[in-house]
């Protein structure tokens, strides 16, 4: 190792202790977008093949953070419904590294160890049968697990998922066995993929595009996910860029509470100035209308609006 590769890890490792004692708890469910592979592989003179191999290195990785820092579900997009366009010897290269790392994991001590369950979201019927083979025995190796969930995205497209469940929706509908007004969230995410357990937290996408890709749109842009992009390509994505993605995850949570609770004092400011002028036309109405009963009606309609239920309180 040269003095300056000495030095840089020197550094890093010093910057990570500074943002993990910045962080607190995290998300529960990150999202990963692991783009760059080939670009990697292309920087180096290396052949495509290169950069999968070296983009799933990372991956392990990635799952030993998650485990430091106490994440409890990871869904990583290894193969797109666009991943179909590509030429063909490269999709075989993408299989060949799918089937041998699933059954890899699946065997793996510390995915036992560490009780993962892995399972695969997509249209997986669409794969080679030698992946969906390698897919079945990674799930049913890990199917009693559930301390952590790693999903793999695999021949996944948003847009053609919720099209789907859309599309069963309105099947059920026209047979009748589901009513119009009963349908809602429930039932088009049971309509999803073999879905995520929980909503996504944060999405993370490498390589330098500041896009989702149709990726989760259900799960992350419904839950308005914090989205971090950064610009080294899947294989260079560091622990210090996992840390600073887990503190913009952070700082996007904090922003949103500050700004849940000043719409919550505007709202109780302007609901009080609304009080105070029902209790000064309440005080104009008491002078002119005669009688003790209306001025106790005037009274006991303030108080009800004080209470903020319609009704006098207890």
């Amino acid at each position: 190792m040269t003095l300056r590769s000495r030095v840089r890890t020197l550094v890093d490792g010093a910057y990570e202790r500074v943002l993990r004692r910045e962080i607190g708890d995290g998300p529960d469910h990150v999202a990963i977008i692991q783009d760059g592979n080939r670009r990697y592989a292309r920087s180096r003179g290396d052949d495509a093949d290169d950069g999968y191999h070296a983009g799933a290195d990372t991956t392990e990785r990635v799952l030993d953070w998650c485990g430091d820092l106490g994440v409890e579900e990871l869904t990583l997009y290894a193969f797109s419904t666009e991943n179909f366009e590509r030429p063909a010897d490269q999709q075989e290269t993408l299989f060949d590294l799918l089937e041998s790392k699933l059954r890899e994991f699946a065997d793996a001590d510390r995915v036992h160890e560490q009780g993962v369950c892995i399972r695969a979201l997509g249209d997986v019927d669409r794969l080679p049968e030698r992946v969906r083979e390698a897919v079945d025995y990674a799930e049913e190796r890990t199917a009693d697990y559930d301390d952590f969930t790693l999903n793999i995205a695999l021949a996944y497209g948003g847009r053609h998922e919720l099209l789907g469940a859309v599309r069963a929706v309105a099947r059920d509908v026209a047979d009748g066995a589901l009513a119009v007004d009963d349908v809602g969230v429930a039932e088009v995410e049971s309509r999803l993929y073999r879905r995520p357990v929980r909503d996504v937290d944060l999405i993370i996408r490498t390589g330098g595009d500041e896009r989702t890709s149709n990726f989760l749109p259900w799960h992350a842009n419904g839950n308005e996910a914090a989205a971090y992009f950064c610009s080294p390509y899947w294989p260079e994505f560091s622990k210090v860029d996992f840390l600073r993605s887990i503190r913009t995850y952070e700082a996007r949570e904090e922003s949103w509470r500050r700004t849940r609770a000043k719409r919550a004092a505007a709202l109780v400011r302007a609901l009080a100035a609304d009080l105070d002028e029902a209790r000064a036309v309440a005080s104009r109405l008491r002078e002119r209308l005669p009688g003790e009963a209306n001025a106790a009606d005037l009274d006991e309609a303030l108080e009800a609006g004080g209470t903020g239920t319609g009704e006098t309180a207890d």
